[in-house]
């Protein structure tokens, strides 16, 4: 009995202290400050999500968050201006000179868009483009009409091609598609993702290019209203197969991008940067559960997650490991 009682009074001495040491209704110190994101209109649906969330978990915690493009979200990081730099282009070897650090974080993909009222929009759909007829529209300039463009040259009706007047990944990674630079693509300069398919969506003659999440609607999963996404002819044989043809709704393509059915490019890794490895807590924090927790919320969000390995490859590196 003796040792009962001594028992219950070593308890509640331990739990006296406790108490003392951690206060009834007292929480876990957690994260607060902000957090500055800049650059890519391919990122920026994402990041808005996981911004939304990670808020959720650290409601001390607010992101500014603003697109503008993957240049102005590189020169942003690198120049200290931002805390964080998104990227949907390859980092180049003279930005990581100067001091870009990076991690993979999701990916998507380019993809041409026309207007769903275009005349000649049953043999687009039917037959796909070829990737040397695009090539035509955008770099050379051979293919001027869209007779030319599908196969009936007494058909007059020229097109009018969109390309993007702000530095961005969407039209160097197109442009890549063709082994060429953004300043090699030839059309009428729009700013943004917004801008392309606004402009494509006014003009019925009109060709352009945007990232999936801009050329598809989130919540329906279908083309955004007055587009339609023009399919690749991705083995050249005039015709669209049953294995090219992926491009009805979100889900569709996102699989074909992970299966990698959709070329590579225009499919490509997005990425956050920062200058140098992130030495606030909270922004090496938020990249953490970005890479971990976050990516539950990828596939909704209409983007395709990285394999688990190159997760884990991508936290090594924010671990210095």
């Amino acid at each position: 009995m003796k040792k009962f009682i001594s028992l219950m009074v070593l308890g509640l001495a331990f739990a006296l202290l406790f108490t003392a040491t951690f206060p009834a209704g007292a929480a876990k110190e957690d994260l607060s400050g902000t957090i500055s994101m800049s650059g890519a209109w391919a990122l920026y649906p994402m990041a808005v999500k996981w911004g939304e969330e990670f808020q959720k978990v650290h409601p001390g915690v607010k992101i500014d968050l603003s697109a503008g493009g993957a240049g102005k979200g590189m020169a942003d990081a690198l120049a200290g201006i931002a805390d964080i730099g998104m990227v949907s282009r390859d980092v180049y070897p003279e930005e990581i000179a100067k001091g870009a650090w990076y991690v993979a974080v999701t990916k998507d993909a380019v993809v041409p868009v026309v207007n769903e009222g275009n005349p000649y929009l049953k043999d687009l759909m039917g037959k796909g483009v070829k990737k040397d007829t695009l090539n035509g529209i955008w770099i050379t300039e051979a293919v001027k009409t869209w007779g030319d463009l599908v196969g009936k040259p007494g058909q007059l009706d020229p097109i009018s091609v969109y390309t993007r007047s702000d530095a961005c990944g969407a039209a160097e990674i197109w442009a890549k598609f063709f082994g060429k630079k953004q300043e090699d693509l030839k059309g009428t300069g729009v700013y943004g993702d917004p801008g392309i398919a606004q402009a494509v969506q006014k003009d019925i003659m009109g060709i352009g290019y945007n990232n999936i999440n801009f050329a598809y609607d989130v919540t329906t999963r279908k083309p955004n209203p007055g587009l339609k996404v023009l399919p690749i002819d991705v083995n050249g044989n005039g015709k669209l197969d049953a294995e090219e043809n992926f491009y009805g709704s979100l889900d569709q393509i996102d699989k074909a991008i992970a299966e990698g059915k959709y070329p590579s490019p225009p499919a490509r890794e997005l990425y956050l940067v920062s200058q140098g490895k992130p030495q606030k807590k909270l922004v090496s924090e938020f990249i953490k559960w970005i890479l971990t927790d976050g990516q539950k919320f990828v596939p909704e969000s209409g983007y395709i997650k990285l394999t688990d390995a190159k997760l884990q490859a991508e936290l090594k590196k924010l671990e210095g490991k």
